[in-house]
């Protein structure tokens, strides 16, 4: 296991893109928009892992409720599994409470799922399922 990324949600994309640019001297290796998580994510590779900058596109989103609870700065940690449907039963058996029991594809395409924080001592944690191609670095896409 390792940590693939860690999720900070934003209010302005464009105001974190620029603290993180200046932070890392490095541009976003990608921009893209998650529909199906009402999110606009700036991706910054660190070597193995990366920064994900995470903005609400609508005022229903998980990142916009996570802002309006007084919610700034860390939102989830993510970490990669081998074997993503393993990892939920396994997580499941063991008393673990999902908010995914299914995997569904999060930014990059990747298959994700979330564990409740309620479980996870407070932290929501995302799984990620390593692949092949997760070894080379983000393809750049701009929105």
């Amino acid at each position: 296991m390792k940590i693939h990324h860690v999720g900070i949600a934003v209010k302005s994309l464009d105001e974190a893109v620029a603290a993180f640019r200046s932070l890392t001297g490095a541009e976003p290796a990608a921009v893209e928009e998650v529909a199906d998580q009402k999110v606009r994510v700036a991706m910054f590779q660190l070597a193995e892992s990366r920064i994900e900058l995470l903005e609400a596109t609508a005022p229903d989103s998980p990142i916009a409720r996570f802002l309006e609870k007084g919610g700034r700065g860390v939102h989830h940690l993510t970490l990669t599994v081998p074997d993503l449907d393993q990892a939920l039963a396994s997580l499941e058996r063991n008393g673990l409470k999902l908010i995914d029991r299914e995997p569904r594809i999060g930014a990059g395409g990747e298959r994700i799922a979330f564990v409740h924080p309620s479980s996870t001592a407070g932290v929501l944690i995302e799984l990620v399922e390593e692949s092949e191609t997760r070894n080379s670095k983000i393809e750049i896409r701009k929105s």
